[in-house]
């Protein structure tokens, strides 16, 4: 995508919003809340799809902002993680619930599962931060 593209496209959902697609494959106009009181739509139906995110992330890296384009694509590879993982992620990540080995674990599991390499590698930083910080749980703590 280039400068030119930028502009046809950005904002998606106003000058293209036939490429915005939820993973069900819904177009954005299907999208309303007549549809969702209808029942037309479910909630799976109104989530944002990795490909919408990666469209994002291409946008924020023309516009100069590298580190939007990263957290677009981050939040891209947890589209594909069910909901109680990504729980389990959020509850691991705060400060004294996780052991470093925990937390390196939960990272090869999610890059392993899921191809979640950029969030895997932001598991691993938090744990090497939460190390020098001494914010990991205590080894011979072994309370939830």
């Amino acid at each position: 995508m280039n400068s030119t593209e930028l502009d046809r496209t950005y904002p998606l959902g106003e000058r293209t919003p036939d490429l915005v697609k939820t993973p069900t494959g819904k177009k954005l106009h299907d999208i309303s809340i007549e549809n969702i009181m209808s029942g037309r739509l479910q909630p799976e139906d109104c989530r944002i799809s990795a490909g919408t995110l990666e469209q994002q992330a291409r946008i924020a890296e023309l516009a100069g902002n590298p580190q939007m384009a990263l957290n677009f694509r981050r939040a891209a590879e947890l589209t594909v993680i069910p909901d109680d993982e990504i729980i389990k992620i959020y509850n691991a990540l705060r400060p004294y619930r996780s052991t470093k080995e925990q937390l390196l674990k939960m990272a090869e599991h999610i890059e392993n599962k899921f191809q979640a390499r950029i969030n895997a590698a932001f598991i691993k930083e938090a744990a090497e931060h939460y190390e020098k910080k001494n914010r990991l749980k205590s080894v011979n703590n072994n309370s939830s």
